[in-house]
């Protein structure tokens, strides 16, 4: 009796400890605490488990395979089983989905079914509940949690009832929903917005069927397809990718940030792809009526939409950045016979499409014609690229965005008073007298346009052959209509005190750089190119078209030139922390970067290399990265200066060569300090050397191992190789580093500096490296590289010589 007893239990004992894998629930296949249910080819699994260290168990659905526990739905989530002892998930004889805790349910479907219904995961991540005909009686589909999965709904389907929206974990350890939602707008034309409570925090604009190909995630291509429908049943949004071996999920979490994430295997880690909100300009109606925030710009701010045609409401208030008031027109609309117009805005974030109609087959030309025979129609749009669909608003137009540089955005026309239209618009009424226009007017303008345009060309060119002419003078010429602040000597001697030594913040190959203050009290960093520089009006030129057509939070600030005879100045934005190599290479100074600050100017600088060679509207390569070029603001925020040496791409242009090479020991590329050879990838060497410095806190060029001659690259290599990575942190950041941080990011720099330019990752990869927690790639031997194994050949910044030459203009600044 007694051994029955032992084997009865023993027996019990193996069957609380066996993990059962099943494909199926139903009346008689239970699902216990141990146990999982597996989706076909073992994407998914649905199973019980704890969030972090909290003792709270939950039902949720994660991903099988990957080692990272990524939980993507939750049922109980406001219902936490606490000190559960016998769990179970089946399928009562109603055909109901329920989970029970000693008999008592804690959560079901609440549905039916007839027969035998029977629970099944698929590979997209849906639990759904079938009947004997295998139609879906309930998913968790249409119980969306903090995670939308590719083929997943956000909207409404008005004929079951069901509404799709995201609510994020309260926080790590506790799924229940937090106060935010992400779903669809109740009202007017379909668009997503973040809410918090009843207050919008972030909107995502009208929704369109879209494809967004080109994201790359190592060698991996990541091609978006948005899917949209709006009819009287269902209005709904979801994306899902080309490639389905991806594995990709969106996500609210719980600082109000939706994150979109694609795992990669070959690293084995989640990394970022996009992240909304990006800036402050996505700040839900910012810059309120009539108002637009440039995404494009570092310090990101508010104008009117149209500065000719709107002005703001509150000039005081706009001036301190109160923009609450918002903008409004120069000329009131009056809306008489129909004379008024339309005037198109390109490449916007159309306004907040609340208030607003639409016809979902309407041409763009009958759009604008039906809006115009309505006063209280402001303004009309297509949101969409492929089919015919017509937008109208009413009211004041709000929350518009100016959109990146080459993003594509959509056009859209906003009426004006018939004295506020140019030759951009012509009235939908006088359509038959357009092609006269056309014919009379437009074309023989047109013509001898044309006709003047080659006696110019043809007599400038014979001029050039003839050597008549004066010398270039680039504050009379211009392209692309780009205007630079033009200072006078005067008003920059004044500000530096005459350029007094007690000013001066240091010096370089251009010349010294003095500390300056303008007469309205702003801080200034003045430039001079030295009379002995060996650096001269193309360096020059070249830093001051690079640097003005570039705007980024991590790139210096160049607020205008000053050019009077031999004088050339550039002026800056005063950076108080002065440069980076004065913090990380002086034994007291080092002491105030803590590992937390040189983690953030790590990641800082890839950020700004990233916008140069992808983001920016000109390819830069900067060929000049180092410790000494990487500025650091008032909270230690790093920005990349000096543009001297910069070239730009064009098309398709990835990399160039030059007989004659610029830069700085110790940064240079192998392939570009032997051969010439530069492109983005020589930059990614540049900054591999610089995150090992921040690191270390050593110099790459003069670290030299007497008993190996390695320099500061060979001497991370042999400690990497020897799992002693560790110990090349500076003592004086020591304490406050986070090791996985540091080892990451000297895993990040070495895969910068090999020896291969085609090794090295790209920026945008980069910045995935430093962000996520998974398995990186190993990195090969990288170059060791130093002075002595260089070519004899001049590498002065002296025998520097601009490959192509950009005009700019510059307009005067009156006294202040």
């Amino acid at each position: 009796m007694e051994g029955a007893a032992i084997l009865l239990f023993s027996l019990l004992f193996l069957h609380k400890s066996y993990a059962a894998e099943l494909n199926i629930i139903s009346d008689s296949r239970f699902l216990t605490d141990v146990d999982t249910l597996v989706s076909p080819t073992g994407v998914f699994v649905l199973g019980f488990f704890n969030p972090g260290s909290s003792e709270n168990r939950y039902l949720g659905i994660w991903y099988k395979n990957i080692p990272v526990t990524t939980v993507v739905w939750v049922a109980n989530r406001d219902r936490p089983l606490l000190g559960a002892s016998q769990l179970e998930l089946k399928i009562t004889d109603r055909g109901i989905l329920g989970l029970f805790n000693n008999s008592r349910m804690i959560w079901s479907s609440n549905t039916t079914a007839s027969g035998n219904a029977t629970a099944k995961l698929w590979d997209n991540g849906n639990l759904v509940v079938v009947d004997q005909q295998e139609r879906i009686v309930w998913q968790s589909f249409d119980y969306p949690t903090d995670t939308l999965l590719p083929g997943m709904k956000l909207g409404r389907d008005y004929v079951r009832g069901k509404e799709w929206y995201l609510t994020p974990w309260k926080n790590s350890q506790d799924p229940a929903p937090g106060e935010l939602t992400w779903g669809a707008d109740r009202l007017g034309y379909p668009e997503n917005k973040l809410r918090q409570g009843a207050s919008i925090k972030f909107r995502g604009g009208p929704w369109s069927n879209e494809r967004f190909p080109g994201v790359s995630v190592f060698s991996k291509s990541l091609t978006f397809r948005y899917d949209v429908t709006v009819n009287k049943s269902e209005v709904s949004f979801s994306y899902n990718l080309e490639d389905n071996s991806i594995l990709s999920r969106v996500v609210l979490n719980s600082s109000a940030h939706l994150e979109s994430w694609a795992w990669v295997d070959n690293v084995r880690g989640w990394l970022p792809v996009v992240s909304f909100p990006r800036s402050a300009c996505d700040t839900y109606n910012i810059c309120n009526a009539y108002g637009t925030c440039d995404i494009n710009m570092i310090q990101q701010s508010c104008s009117c939409i149209d500065n000719k045609r709107f002005k703001p409401k509150d000039q005081k208030g706009w001036d301190t950045a109160d923009w609450s008031g918002g903008c409004i027109r120069n000329t009131p609309l009056e809306c008489k016979n129909g004379s008024e117009g339309f005037i198109k805005y390109s490449n916007v974030k159309l306004p907040d499409a609340e208030n607003t109609w639409f016809n979902m087959n309407m041409t763009l030309e009958e759009c604008g014609t039906k809006c115009l025979t309505n006063c209280t129609c402001m303004a009309y749009a297509n949101p969409e690229k492929n089919r015919s669909v017509c937008l109208h608003w009413f009211n004041d137009l709000l929350d518009i965005q100016v959109l990146p540089e080459g993003s594509g955005g959509p056009d859209i026309f906003v009426r004006m008073a018939s004295s506020e239209l140019d030759s951009q618009y012509v009235s939908k009424k006088q359509g038959g007298e357009k092609l006269k226009i056309i014919l009379l007017v437009i074309i023989p303008v047109v013509l001898i346009g044309l006709i003047i345009a080659t006696w110019l060309c043809y007599a400038r060119r014979k001029r050039k052959l003839t050597g008549e002419g004066e010398i270039l003078n680039p504050s009379k010429r211009h392209e692309e209509d780009m205007e630079l602040p033009l200072f006078s000597f005067s008003m920059i001697a004044n500000a530096t005190t005459n350029f007094s030594p007690n000013n001066k913040l240091g010096e370089g190959g251009f010349g010294p750089v003095y500390k300056g203050m303008l007469e309205e009290g702003k801080e200034i960093a003045v430039k001079r190119l030295s009379k002995n520089s060996s650096q001269g009006l193309d360096e020059f030129k070249n830093e001051v078209i690079c640097i003005s057509k570039l705007q980024h939070r991590n790139l210096v600030k160049l607020l205008g030139c000053c050019i009077q005879g031999d004088e050339k100045l550039l002026i800056y934005e005063y950076m108080p922390n002065k440069s980076l190599d004065s913090f990380i290479f002086d034994k007291t100074q080092s002491m105030l970067l803590d590992w937390t600050k040189r983690f953030n100017i790590i990641k800082g600088i890839a950020r700004g290399l990233l916008y140069l060679h992808q983001d920016s509207r000109l390819r830069i390569i900067h060929r000049d990265l180092k410790a000494s070029n990487v500025l650091l603001d008032q909270d230690m925020n790093p920005k990349i200066s000096d543009f001297g040496l910069a070239r730009s791409f064009g098309g398709n242009e990835t990399q160039a060569n030059t007989e004659r090479v610029v830069g700085t020991y110790g940064y240079m590329s192998p392939e570009y300090a032997l051969d010439g050879i530069f492109s983005i990838k020589s930059d990614a060497f540049s900054f591999g050397v610089l995150v090992l410095e921040i690191v270390s806190g050593k110099r790459n060029r003069g670290f030299i191992q007497p008993e190996n001659e390695n320099n500061l690259i060979g001497h991370v290599w042999r400690l990497y190789s020897e799992g002693r990575s560790l110990e090349l942190i500076d003592a004086s950041c020591a304490e406050s580093c986070h090791p996985p941080e540091v080892l990451r990011s000297i895993h990040v720099g070495l895969l910068c500096v090999q020896q291969n330019a085609a090794d090295r990752p790209n920026m945008s990869s980069v910045i995935m490296m430093l962000s996520s927690e998974g398995e990186l790639p190993q990195p090969k031997q990288p170059s060791f590289l130093t002075e002595k194994e260089l070519p004899v050949i001049n590498y002065s910044s002296s025998s520097y010589t601009a490959g192509s030459t950009i005009d700019f203009t510059i307009t005067e600044v009156g006294a202040r």
